[in-house]
């Protein structure tokens, strides 16, 4: 069978620069009805959003879907707490390096996988303001190096 492509609908750049991402994983949403024809039209952001495990299952706090402007009574809170859907031995897995290495869970991207939407999740560790600095000067040296590359090529 053939991989469904992803369509994205919101990137969460702000996770990269603040935390070391150390593993990915990918979870369903579960949605209603008009949030999905919201997120179609790309209404969606996860820049405050983080995630909690509670009883054994995964909780996004903080995500905004803004209400679908054709709905009716039927649009739900933009920002509820929406669950995710994992394996319990993912979950498991996710929970334990959460306590033991003081590790925090944050979406990454949100998309659509073929019909379906999926939250692409991060373990992450927090970076220090050196690493930060360190991150963006290299982000400068290389785009230096794209400029005078292109100048030469001229």
């Amino acid at each position: 069978m053939a991989k469904a492509e992803k369509k994205l609908i919101a990137n969460n750049k702000k996770a990269y620069h603040d935390y070391f991402i150390l593993e990915k994983y990918e979870a369903g949403i579960v949605l209603h009805g008009t949030e999905v024809k919201s997120l179609r039209m790309g209404k969606c952001s996860i820049k405050e959003a983080f995630i909690r495990v509670e009883d054994g299952e995964m909780y996004i706090y903080g995500m905004h879907i803004a209400p679908y402007e054709k709905g009716n009574i039927f649009n739900k809170d933009p920002l509820r707490v929406r669950k995710l859907l994992l394996h319990k031995n993912e979950i498991l897995k996710i929970f334990g390096k959460m306590k033991e290495q003081g590790i925090t869970v944050v979406p990454l991207q949100v998309y659509f996988s073929g019909s379906l939407v999926k939250v692409e999740i991060g373990l992450a560790k927090g970076k220090k303001l050196y690493d930060k600095r360190a991150d963006i000067a290299k982000k400068d040296q290389k785009r230096e190096a794209q400029r005078d590359f292109k100048v030469r090529n001229l």
